[in-house]
């Protein structure tokens, strides 16, 4: 179940945002702790205008709510709101025993920890300790994505109804996995500034980007790993596939720090496929069971698939990036062979494109901030490259950005300064977030003719998803939704 909690300051704005919030939820909690100057006469205007089921929560300052009066004032609250017929009271286990339940109103004994995820052993002893509960409560803040594993194996072995979560942004996916591992409900704000504690995310983002309502013990996992990942439109793109084709499949972000610990812990939910992305297109590789050539060609891993247990790593990226580059050339009625290159960066994305625009036959030079990477990556690949000082001097055809420079949020950034364009020349930013960075503003005023990263995007997107399902992507859609999303956010 989704519960939206609503955590409006007055009693007018509180009406309203229930109103709102019974649209969408199949439970609301009134966080009374919210309402400055909270009186009984606020809950019972409150719990008149009850439509949906309702939570009742009055969090002390000590428990990360805003209530700081008396825990005697606190309780009697609490106690008049199950009396007036709220279906829920959230209470915290260490005053459990003061609190007077009434007949009809179920108790929610919560247990949070905002600092870590303690270890499993600490968290079963916790569980087992919430004595007296019709739900057990258990939310916890999670410093690296792993600690979701513990959460998970918490309420998979859970024999009462339970409410487990991880806070915090690395704790999302246990707020959008919910359904799937059994717990009781799940929580979403009404919107952005109406979280009720950290890593929340709208209820909106529940329903229409992450399908949540379609996700049950059955449903597949996919996601990206990489840090940052909350700018990607990943989530949108795939979970939007799956749920246009059919597909029992939830695609989820997962911002990874410890690339080992992460792969190797998350073996246990047999994830179906990861997409990669920076930092770790490189590193991954080692954990893999097996490589497509392609993949140990290039050096860099962008997409992995799940067969039977074992982890098999390809590399779509270079396979899009050279169509794009392709396309963009035939409308000209010219072709890759023999064409001038400079891609900036030496990471993973430039490895790929790299070796898939000298598979075309084109000249390549590498410039990168770093000059070792540069070389190093030269010579893999089998080129040349310069000092990034010498940009200007570089009779580029065509420049390409493989960094991250000019990504959302830092859209005022630009990898290259704007001397080295000149007209005529092709100018092709990976970077799709926003589509038209400021090189290509800068590009497009110098005369270039440019390409965005946008297309490279939902075409690496769409290899991947034909690798995970045997199914061929409806890429023009994913293209049509991506660019939508991406302009509605200006």
């Amino acid at each position: 179940m989704l519960c939206v909690p609503v955590t409006a300051t007055n009693t007018k704005e509180f009406l309203g945002d229930m109103r709102s919030a019974s649209g969408v939820a199949d439970l609301i909690e009134l966080r009374l702790d919210y309402i400055e100057g909270l009186k009984k006469a606020d809950i019972e205007a409150l719990i008149k205008e009850k439509t949906i089921p309702l939570i009742a929560t009055c969090r002390p300052k000590r428990e990360g709510g805003k209530f700081a009066g008396s825990e005697e004032e606190r309780l009697s609250l609490l106690e008049h709101a199950a009396a007036l017929g709220a279906d829920y009271v959230d209470i915290e286990h260490d005053v459990v025993n003061k609190f007077t339940k009434k007949s009809g109103t179920k108790l929610i004994v919560s247990y949070h920890n905002f600092s870590e995820t303690p270890d499993y052993d600490k968290l079963r002893e916790i569980y087992n300790g919430l004595a007296g509960a019709d739900v057990v409560k258990i939310v916890t803040f999670a410093q690296e994505i792993t600690d979701n594993l513990r959460i998970f194996k918490l309420l998979e072995e859970a024999r009462t109804p339970t409410i487990a979560l991880c806070m915090g942004e690395p704790g999302q996916i246990s707020r959008i996995l919910a359904p799937k591992f059994g717990s009781f409900l799940t929580f979403a704000s009404l919107g952005s500034g109406k979280e009720s504690a950290p890593g929340q995310l709208s209820a909106r983002e529940l329903l229409d980007v992450y399908n949540f309502h379609h996700i049950n013990a059955e449903t597949d996992i996919y996601g990206l790993i990489g840090d940052p990942v909350a700018h990607s439109m990943g989530p949108l793109l795939h979970n939007t596939c799956f749920r246009e084709e059919g597909l029992n499949a939830v695609y989820l972000p997962f911002k990874t720090k410890d690339l080992p610990a992460f792969v190797n812990g998350f073996r246990a939910l047999n994830v179906r496929g990861y997409s990669v992305t920076i930092p770790h297109k490189e590193a991954v590789m080692e954990l893999m069971d097996e490589l497509d050539p392609l993949a140990r060609s290039i050096g860099a891993v962008n997409t992995v698939a799940n067969k039977e247990g074992r982890l098999i790593g390809y590399n779509t990226d270079s396979t899009a990036a050279t169509r794009v580059v392709e396309e963009g050339l035939a409308e000209n009625g010219e072709t890759l062979r023999g064409k001038k290159v400079t891609i900036v960066g030496a990471g993973g994305a430039a490895r790929a494109v790299a070796f898939g625009l000298r598979q075309k036959g084109a000249e390549i030079t590498i410039v990168n901030r770093t000059e070792s990477r540069a070389e190093s990556l030269a010579r893999d690949i089998g080129c040349t490259h310069r000092k990034f000082g010498e940009l200007a001097s570089l009779d580029a055809e065509i420049l390409v950005n493989c960094t991250s420079v000019g990504m959302h949020p830092d859209v005022n950034d630009t990898p290259v300064p704007a001397e080295i364009l000149r007209p005529g020349m092709w100018v092709f930013d990976a970077v799709y977030n926003p589509p038209e960075t400021r090189l290509l503003r800068e590009a497009a005023g110098k005369g270039c003719r440019t390409l965005d990263g946008l297309r490279m995007f939902v075409l690496q997107a769409a290899l991947q998803f034909e690798i995970w399902t045997g199914r061929p992507a409806p890429t023009e859609p994913m293209e049509r939704i991506v660019r939508t999303k991406l302009a509605e956010a200006k």
